[in-house]
């Protein structure tokens, strides 16, 4: 791994904010499944799959139900491509810090919502930022990568790793393990998620708070190569 001062990427485009960010992923999906509704907030393709299948049995209600989160993550997507581009040139304030301290306003008020509210909420909230956390965050260290959901990474770990078995390519041999890693952190994410639902129910969404922190501690962090 690069030593830190040695980094010229952005902290933004680096690989601990991305793992970071993964792991977030796997968290908030693994808890809406959990204890919010059971619709997943970290990607749309089951809940779309989920969609067409209730359409099919004619179960229009739960249908009309998964609107919500996909309309959600679809308005994330385009609010925060808006947003991008309004304070790409902002001295003072980047797009990405001010999405980390919205998501932890998100979090800490999503935490102290009682369990008798309204499960759309927090599907709707959790969607909407994780759709703006997958369109901000794009390219890891010169490689686009995903950091809400891992499908493509399982795809990429595959597809590099014969690569860099029979084509013997260098690249190929990082890129595998470094695919490989997103998945693991994803796992982990929702594993910690799973853990923590089980014992605190609906408050274990506190435990996202950590994680959030050390991103936005990481991005107001000026690295060497940036002029903010």
């Amino acid at each position: 791994m690069k030593d830190q001062t040695q980094n010229p990427f952005p902290r933004a485009e680096q690989h601990h904010t991305f793992w970071a960010l993964i792991l977030l992923g796997g968290f908030f999906g693994v808890y809406t499944f959990s204890v919010r509704g059971g619709v997943f907030c970290n990607a749309q393709t089951a809940n779309i799959a989920l969609f067409v299948m209730h359409l099919g049995l004619g179960d229009w209600a739960r249908a009309l139900y998964l609107l919500i989160p996909m309309s959600a993550y679809f308005s994330g997507t385009v609010l925060s491509e808006y947003l991008n581009r309004k304070l790409s040139h902002n001295r003072y304030l980047h797009w990405d810090v001010a999405l980390m301290v919205f998501d932890i306003a998100v979090v800490i008020f999503l935490g102290l919502l009682p369990k008798s509210a309204p499960d759309q909420i927090c599907q709707v909230m959790l969607n909407f930022i994780c759709s703006m956390q997958f369109n901000t965050f794009r390219m890891n260290e010169g490689t686009p990568m995903a950091t809400t959901f891992v499908t493509n990474h399982v795809r990429e770990t595959g597809s590099h790793l014969v690569r860099s078995v029979m084509d013997k390519d260098a690249r190929s041999a990082v890129l595998w393990k470094l695919h490989a890693s997103m998945i693991g952190f994803f796992m982990l994410g929702g594993l910690i998620s799973a853990f923590m639902c089980r014992f605190f129910d609906v408050r274990a969404i506190f435990g996202a708070l950590p994680i959030l922190l050390y991103v936005l501690i990481r991005l107001m962090k000026k690295a060497p190569s940036q002029n903010f």
